[in-house]
Order: C-alpha cells, then structure tokens, then sequence
C-alpha cells in the first residue's frame, strides 16, 4: 500500500492479493484506528475521513510493516485529545485498505469490512495503537432451517421498508434481487448496518459471534425501523395532503374569483369594502364636516394599496367612522307608571330615590327628550347604585352601556387615541356608543370617585367636557378628529364618596343620595330578590328550600350589617349551597333552616349585638363611615387628681384631636355656668377613650359628644337612658351643623336609640330624610351646648 504525500490517488502495490478470502491467514498483530459514530460490519465498504496529523502516521506504520489491513474499533465514548486503548470496545472488524488519498490535513481511506476480531491485549495502547487479536470468521456451512427462516425475515422486512423510506434507492432493489437466504451471517451484518439504531445496540450485533442469536437482534432492529418508517410516512403523508388541500382551496378560489369578475357578480376586496362603507353612509344622518371626512378617506383609500400599512389605517379609521349612530336614536318610553313599575319592581325601599328618579324622568318625557342633566348616585356600596341605572334604562327602553372609571389613568381612555400611534383606538364613550348602535344610549360612569391621574393625563379632566351639557353636543374625540353630539346620552355615575370627586367635576353633576336599607328593608329585598336569585343560580326550585322570616332576620343581624346587601347576598349563597349538599345526601325537600340553625350553615356571627354603654362619662355618638353610619360611644375617666391634663386614646385623627380639645377647654372655662367644681379640672388627670382601638376616627361631629362625657364625668352623673348625639363644638359652645344625617339617623334606629340630638342648622336635611327612617325617632335641634345639658341632665 502507497500512500501519495501530493494529493494522488494510490493502489496496492501487490496487485496478486487483491481480495482476501475468509480462510486466509490473518496477521495476529494488527494496528488499530478508532471509529466514534457507528461500528464496521464486514461485507461492508466505506470511505472514511480522518485527520492526516492524527493517523497518517498509523497508517505509514501499515505500510512499514507490509500489511494492507487494518483494525476499525468503535468507541465508547466521543474522543477529547489523545486516544487510549480504554476507550476502545474489545470487538472490532478487521478491514482491507484499497485506496488512501490526501487532501491537505484530511485522508480519504477506502476499507473493504472482512471479518470480526476481538482483542486480546494491547501491544502498544496510543497512538499508533497495535493489539494482539482474535478472530471470529463466518461458518461457510449452509445455515440450518431457522437460521434460514430468519433469513428470509430479514429480506422480507427490507423489502417492506424500501416503499416507505424514500433513502432506500435502486442499489438496495437490486442487492435484494442477488440476495441469498444461505449467507444468512452477511444478510445479517448488511442489515444491521441499515437501521438507525444506536452505537450501542449496533456495537451489540457486532460482539454477537454466534449467528441465531445475531439474526434475532436484527430481526427485531429491523422491525422497530419499519415501524419508525411507517410512521413518517404517515405524518408525512398527512402534511402534503394538508398542503394540497390548501394549494387546491386557493386555487378554485382564485379561479372562481375570476369567473365572478369576468361576469360582473364580483368585485374585488377593495371594490367590494368602499361598497360597504357607501351603503352605511346612505343608512346614516351626517352632517357636512363629518360627510366631507368620509369622503376624503374613502379617495385615499381607492388609491391605496391593498397590502400597505397606511390602507389598513385608513380602512380602520372608516370602519369607525361608518358604524357609529349618526343621527340614530332609539325612541324613550313615554310611559311614567310603567317606569315608576319598573323601578318597584327592581328595588325595595329608596323611596325617596326613585321619587327624585321619576321627577327627573316625568320631565324629559314631557319636554320630549331625557337628556342636559347628569345624575351621580352617591352611597355604600351594595346600595344599588348600578342597579338603579339599568333600571332607568329598562324603564326608558333604552340601550345601557356600563364602564368603570375607577383607576383609570390615562385620559386616551375617555377621549382616545391619536392615529398617528401604532394601535390607537377610540376612547370607551365612542366604543359605547358603536356597540350599543343608538346616540342616545344610558351610559354609566362608574366608580367615578376613585378615578386617578398620572404623567399620561387627567382622566378626571377629560371628562369635563363629557359631562357639561354645554359642551358635549360637540365631543371631539382625538381618534375620530371630528365632533360627535353626546347631548342626547343620559349619563349616569356612581361613587361611594364625594371627598374624592374634584370640584369642577362635581359641579356638573346631579347628586342622589342612596343611604343604606333598614333590617326591614334587607328582609324584603332578601325574600324577593337575594334568594330567589341564588335558588336559581342554585338550579333549586322555591319548593326545595324554606327559609322563615326569623331566620333571616338572623342572618341579617348577626351577618349582615353593613349599609349594602351585598354581605348578605354571600351568606344567602353559602346557606343554599350546604341546602343543596343536603339535598344531594338525600335529605327529602323542603330544606327549612331554623333561626337556631343558622350558626351551623354561616359560623359564629360577624356581629354580636352591641350594648349601648351607660354610666358617668359615657357617651354615645354617631358617625358616618363609607359602609353607612354606626353608633360611636366616648369613654371619659379620672385617673388621679395630682394635676391637669387630657389624655386621649383610640386612633383619633387630627381634627377629632382638636375636638376633645376644645370641647376641654370650654368645659373646663364654663364649669361655673354648667355647675360643675371649677377645681375639678384645675387639678384633675382626664383620659379620653373613643373605641374600638384598632379603628382610625377622624373629623369634628364629636364635639358634643366628648363634652358631654367630660361634663358627665365632672357632675359624677350618667346622663339619661336612650340619647345619642353629633354636632361640632366651638369654643363659644355654638353647635356647628355636620354631614351624614341620614346615615347616622339609620344607625340610630339600627340600635333603638329613641332620641337623636343634632345641631339646628341640620333640619333641612332631616326633613329630606323618608318618613320611614324618621319613624319612631325624637329628633331635638340644638344651637348650643346649653341646650345639650338641658336635655340629657
């Protein structure tokens, strides 16, 4: 064997051993070069290429010694760096070299596989590696009736893979056409060698010697091969037929596009959308600016490109131009005692509410449009304040349309976006009015006062023009860029307060009270409105469930004292669900829960029945709170009579601070005139408590209330059974008037307080207040603390 240094192809330089036969002696010491990817079967020829720098030297050594074979060893592993023998599998194929070829640090060799060997031990183990080895030729015998059975399983097998793997060309038909079941080893080798199966697996065929066993694992590498190449050709027969079907879909698309066009029953999709765009317009009322604008964007969109960005801008811009309501308006219910039905229908007690609801409505229905006013309901929450506005709606046979306001930010919301942003859009009054169709729509604003600000505008800002009666006739949205009239939209907002609502905002409004529901009221509205709903969201017939008036009169005291119903709501919930577990254990119907029942459907009660406190130096209060009003009762105690000073405890905020303040110093300088011991504060350690502790209290209704306590304590007397009071102090002892009647009245009557003292200037929102609430209450107006004494001593 020659090997040529200059790139030239080289033969054997003894042509009379040109093939070797499985009997022919074979060196005892042969070199070795290492194979990483796959082992090498004999029977096989294969062109190898391998660094010149690495095993041109292994292959010199060959020459040297005048060999022209060569042992080819798989490794067990990827080779990093220098070689050694433990890297080596024991069993290899010794392989005839024909030809060794140079291309600058590569070599092409050619190898002829001829028969298996194994290693016996390593004469030299790096490179050039040599080993003494053992060899394992083929019996030439004819193979007995399985192993040729095997055989003619693995042609079979071939011939089954070469229809499905498009890699098995002719040369592999024609192998199979001269194949012979009696050479069952290189049947064997030579199918093994066409698997995909790992080094590992193939390194284990190689290392079979006996021949039935290796027939076996190659009957079975055989088998998963067809199996792996039966279902690639599945999937990839699946993917062209998806792919042909699509191509074929476009085509006759495309064809019978061109037949419509040629016979004048198409038009193209540019074509065919100013069609649609023109048969909006005819259905619309526009005015001359809006008509023109229109008619400007459909030129340019005529002359556009259908695949450019600036005609899918431009077709956007019209489609929002040509679905709003111009001039479409739905026509209002003229009917006053249908309305007033419907809002009896859906709401128990407010009485007032719906009054000022119905006088509102009764003049739009008169003037002929219910519109120029713009109403804020104002209460807890779980009022009805939602509620309320789809009912007016319902009662004008109106589209209603419901967005919160709350945290919003940015004022593209309310007046939207420039077109010059990529994804601009209109702000939420234009997609109010495009889904509901109609220009004169019930939009509700909701949680209006927890609207916020940010460096991306003044939402709150931006809808004062939406909101002025003067100015929304003319709405220019930013998106539209041009004016739309919002003048016949009733809008509708809600809020829990008003402190948070800025001024000018405010102003624009119509404020409508909603306080909280009396225990009464929250019976009625649970026995015709909360439980029939949760029955049927339930799936539960009224049959199914019995629930007394007693019952629920518990849930509501012991559960549900907040101003709204929506705690209650919960609880109704959480009892018809343990109803239905009930029913689903085969408890017979009706499921009746009685008042001693309700603690094992709800738990321990949220609220125990408060005990108004009566003693020297106790007072109770009211005051007012975003979830409604409560009773607040103020402790005052002599702690020790070294010096003068006042103590006071119970998270009060500044202005109550200033309060007891105050009302200490006026007690303590009229102490003549409101016979009380002048040295009694001259000398005396007063703490002042306001509980509960953990809750924050701020603002100046108590003045009264603590000097009353502070007065109380001094005489050493407790004023009489059945007061409560509220009013600001002033250091002249004037009563000043205070917010959150109507709330504080309904905390009284909550807790069966008789008598109510608030200041004289209060008495014009006391006669607001409905009859109902006002029931069974004694209500005195006092202009100054004398008077207060006067009453409660």
């Amino acid at each position: 064997m020659d090997i040529d240094q200059e790139g030239e192809v080289i033969g054997q330089a003894d042509t009379s051993r040109q093939i070797i036969l499985p009997g022919e002696a074979q060196p005892g010491i042969i070199h070795i070069i290492p194979q990483e990817h796959r082992p090498f079967f004999p029977g096989q020829a294969i062109p190898l290429i391998m660094s010149a720098d690495r095993w041109l030297p292994t292959l010199e050594a060959v020459r040297e010694r005048g060999q022209d074979v060569i042992g080819l060893v798989a490794t067990r592993e990827p080779i990093e760096g220098k070689v050694s023998a433990n890297q080596l599998y024991d069993m290899g194929t010794l392989c005839k070299v024909h030809r060794v070829h140079r291309e600058g640090d590569q070599l092409q060799v050619l190898l002829e596989g001829i028969q298996r060997f194994q290693v016996r031990h390593w004469a030299r183990d790096e490179p050039p590696l040599t080993a003494s080895v053992r060899y394992f030729p083929d019996a030439q015998a004819h193979p007995d009736e399985e192993e040729k059975a095997y055989a003619v399983a693995i042609i079979n097998t071939i011939k089954e893979l070469i229809p499905l793997n498009p890699l098995f060309g002719e040369e592999l038909k024609i192998f199979l056409a001269r194949s012979n079941p009696n050479e069952a080893a290189v049947l064997a080798d030579f199918a093994a060698s066409l698997t995909t199966a790992s080094k590992e697996e193939l390194q284990e065929v190689l290392e079979r010697v006996t021949l039935l066993p290796r027939l076996e694992l190659v009957v079975k590498l055989l088998h998963r091969e067809r199996e792996i190449a039966a279902a690639q050709m599945e999937i990839r027969e699946n993917v062209e037929k998806e792919i042909q079907g699509h191509q074929r879909e476009a085509v006759l698309r495309q064809q019978l596009k061109y037949i419509q066009q040629e016979l004048g029953i198409s038009k193209d999709d540019k074509t065919a959308e100013v069609d649609e765009f023109r048969a909006r317009i005819e259905k619309l009322d526009l005015d001359e600016k809006v008509a023109a604008k229109i008619e400007e964007e459909m030129s340019k969109l005529q002359v556009l490109e259908v695949g450019s960005p600036e005609y899918g801008v431009t077709r956007n811009y019209l489609e929002w131009l040509t679905c709003l309501p111009w001039g479409i308006t739905s026509k209002d219910a003229s009917d006053l005692k249908t309305a007033r039905h419907t809002l009896n229908r859906h709401h128990e007690g407010l009485d007032d509410v719906k009054e000022r609801i119905l006088e509102f409505l009764a003049l739009g229905i008169k003037k002929g449009d219910v519109a120029g006013s713009i109403i804020c309901f104002v209460g807890p929450p779980g009022v009805g304040k939602t509620s309320l506005g789809r009912s007016i709606a319902e009662a004008l046979k109106r589209k209603f349309y419901r967005f919160s306001v709350g945290g919003m930010r940015d004022e593209a919301e309310i007046k939207g976006h420039r077109r010059t942003y990529i994804g601009a859009m209109p702000g939420k009054l234009i997609q109010a009015l495009k889904d509901t169709e109609v220009a004169n729509p019930v939009i509700m604003l909701d949680e209006i006062d927890k609207i916020g600000s940010s460096y991306q505008g003044d939402p709150a800002s931006a809808l004062l023009e939406v909101l002025d009666p003067e100015q929304n006739s003319s709405f220019h949205d930013h998106y539209l860029d041009v004016d739309f009239d919002l003048s016949k939209v009733l809008f509708i907002c809600t809020a829990n307060q008003l402190d948070t609502i800025p001024g000018p905002l405010l102003d624009r409004m119509e404020i409508i009270h909603l306080a909280g529901y009396l225990d009464n009221e929250k019976l009625a509205i649970a026995r015709k409105h909360l439980l029939p709903r949760q029955l049927e969201r339930a799936g539960l017939a009224k049959s199914d469930v019995k629930i007394p008036a007693t019952t629920l009169r518990k849930v509501i005291s012991g559960y549900s004292r907040e101003a709204g119903v929506r705690r209650l709501e919960k609880s109704l919930a959480a009892v018809v669900r343990k109803c239905v577990v009930k029913l689903l254990d085969g408890v017979k119907a009706p499921v009746e829960i009685k008042p001693d029942e309700v603690e094992d459907y709800l738990g321990k009660p949220t609220y125990v029945p408060e005990q108004l406190q009566r003693g020297v130096g106790v007072v109770t209060g009211l005051a007012w709170t975003a979830l409604g009003g409560a009773t607040l009762p103020v402790e005052a105690t002599l702690v020790h009579q070294r010096n003068a000073g006042l103590k006071t405890t119970g998270q009060l905020g500044d202005v109550m601070q200033e309060s007891a303040n105050i009302a200490y110093s006026y007690i303590a300088a009229h102490a003549d005139e409101l016979g009380l011991d002048p040295d009694f504060f001259a000398k005396s350690g007063i703490h002042l408590h306001v509980p509960a502790g953990a809750t924050p209290k701020d603002g100046p209704s108590a003045g009264i209330t603590i000097a009353t306590a502070l007065t109380s304590l001094a005489r050493g007397k407790a004023m009489k059974r059945g007061f409560a009071m509220t009013g600001e102090l002033t250091l002249t002892g004037l009563v000043y008037p205070i917010g959150g009647v109507r709330e504080k009245l309904i905390a009284a009557k909550r807790q069966k307080i008789k008598q109510v003292i608030l200041p004289k200037a209060n008495q014009g929102d006391v006669e607001d207040v409905p009859d109902h609430i006002r029931k069974g209450l004694t209500i005195h107006f006092v202009e100054h603390f004398d008077d207060v004494v006067e009453l409660v001593f």
